[in-house]
């Protein structure tokens, strides 16, 4: 079998993961119809601009992040830091979480000669979405200590921009996870590095934005969400042109 008849079979076969992860988000609830089309299309444009690295990146970031809202579920509830959307995740958050990586991939598969900046673009924001979303989900039950990250005053767990040494560290290892998928993909360098920080500063990022902004109701959390990505994208974008 040619190189070229394979990579086709791949293609598709990614096309079928996609479909069925479509179809499979609908069925458990896990998101609602109009957030998994979303969904899908999320992760068609991160695929043509990203690559498999980039796809494997995003499933990545959904199996960790439904895992961790998982873990704990009865404890955040009570704490007041469970996602309350019970008839599954809106299209908001999907773009919130997936829109920057999504857009960059629009850009790389139209213009393939930006592809390399781009595609380290998309693995920052997706770092980012990754240690925000593990160090929230996780941090509220692992952290002993938690504190306003504005005024470092001990402040209750599960509010917005309440963090924890424990939170921060697990989000970092989100991003090094992220970073390190990249990596076999496109090689180890010191973009895993570039990569990690961009994850970790997206996620103080959101924490920041949820201590001030947020918490006077100027904005919601999913375009809080959708900063920390784009900040984590940027990150990369910083450190690729320095």
């Amino acid at each position: 079998m040619s190189i070229a008849l394979c990579m086709i079979l791949y293609n598709y076969l990614v096309y079928f993961f996609l479909f069925a992860g479509v179809a499979l988000s609908i069925i458990t609830h896990k998101l609602t119809v109009k957030a998994a089309l979303l969904g899908g299309v999320v992760g068609l444009l991160v695929f043509k601009g990203g690559g498999y690295t980039g796809i494997i990146m995003l499933a990545l970031f959904f199996i960790l992040g439904s895992a961790a809202t998982g873990i704990g579920l009865k404890k955040k509830q009570a704490l007041g830091a469970a996602d309350e959307n019970k008839g599954g995740r809106t299209a908001g958050q999907v773009m919130a979480n997936g829109g920057v990586a999504a857009i960059l991939g629009a850009i790389a598969w139209y213009i393939p000669a930006l592809s390399p900046i781009v595609q380290l673009m998309i693995a920052g924001s997706i770092a980012a979405a990754t240690a925000d979303t593990l160090s929230s989900e996780l941090g509220t039950l692992l952290g002993r200590r938690f504190y306003n990250i504005i005024t470092f005053k001990k402040d209750q767990p599960g509010l917005d921009g309440v963090v924890s040494i424990e939170g921060t560290l697990t989000g970092a290892a989100g991003a090094v996870i992220v970073a390190g998928v990249y990596s076999i993909g496109h090689g180890w360098n010191s973009e895993l590095l570039w990569i990690i920080l961009a994850g970790i500063i997206g996620n103080l990022a959101d924490s920041i934005l949820g201590a001030t902004v947020e918490r006077k109701h100027l904005i919601g959390n999913n375009l809080v969400n959708f900063l920390n990505t784009l900040t984590g994208a940027l990150v990369c974008l910083l450190l690729f042109l320095i």
